[in-house]
């Protein structure tokens, strides 16, 4: 099966399938990589064997997000709507996914690992919704499926601040569900899958069909205003400023227009 693709691993382990991202150090991703991923998820998906899946990462971070620094900026609203379109078969998997999260999960990578149905982390991950600070609208369904995984409080400060929250915060917070060390962090993601695959398999999608009923639709349905948003805002002096500064590692130098 790993042969058809080529940014990522996929493998099985039991009844668990696995997919790697393999783009080290930081994993951005593109709509290649969304779509081999949702390949991978929808082969599984068929596979009478396997019971739930781990999304996991080579390198420093799980996924940084979108290279906007190194990306032309024209296209970006067709470029939106594709990846979009891959990001909602995301959504649509039936079994349950778990995302081991062992480095940093920014802007778009942060959508990614919330999409997955639980997250394995250490201290030194880092999650973080910098969309405000590069200057555009957050994207990627996060305006849905962020609020509901940890309150619209909480998402408000991580959107509006783009603030980066450590491992531990994360997993008090409700972002991640298993605190382990660094090192441990796949084999804490396997062995949590291992465990949800120890159910018994039609139960198990049919408890998760009814668990997550409508989440799909809502998902596609937030990305369509998500995009709307991104659109203008990706034309914008900010959007630009933005970029240069996380670049640059500095406060943008923002002019509201």
């Amino acid at each position: 099966m790993s042969g058809t693709y080529k940014d990522i691993g996929v493998s099985s382990e039991g009844h668990v399938g696995v997919v790697e991202i393999q783009r080290p150090p930081h994993n951005f991703f593109d709509n290649a990589l969304i779509n081999q991923i949702a390949d991978a998820f929808e082969a599984f998906d068929r596979d009478i064997n396997i019971r739930a899946y781990v999304l996991c990462a080579q390198g420093k971070s799980f996924c940084a997000g979108a290279d906007f620094a190194n990306r032309p900026q024209t296209g970006a609203n067709e470029s939106g709507k594709h990846l979009y379109k891959e990001a909602t078969r995301l959504f649509r998997a039936k079994k349950p996914s778990i995302a081991a999260v062992q480095g940093p999960a920014i802007g778009g990578g942060l959508g990614l690992a919330v999409m997955a149905d639980f997250r394995v982390t250490c201290a030194e991950a880092r999650f973080a919704a910098n969309f405000t600070r590069l200057g555009f609208h957050p994207g990627f369904s996060l305006t849905y499926t962020l609020p509901r995984l940890i309150g619209q409080q909480r998402a408000n400060l991580m959107f509006y601040t783009g603030r980066r929250i450590g491992g531990e915060e994360a997993v008090a917070w409700g972002l991640a569900d298993v605190l382990v060390p660094l090192a441990d962090v796949r084999k804490g993601a396997m062995d949590l899958a291992k465990e949800i695959a120890e159910s018994a398999p039609l139960a198990l999608v049919s408890t998760r069909e009814t668990m997550r009923r409508g989440f799909a639709d809502a998902a596609e349905m937030a990305t369509e205003r998500e995009l709307v948003e991104q659109d203008w805002t990706r034309k914008t002096e900010d959007f630009k400023e933005g970029v240069k500064s996380y670049a640059e590692k500095r406060p943008g130098n923002f002019k509201g227009r």
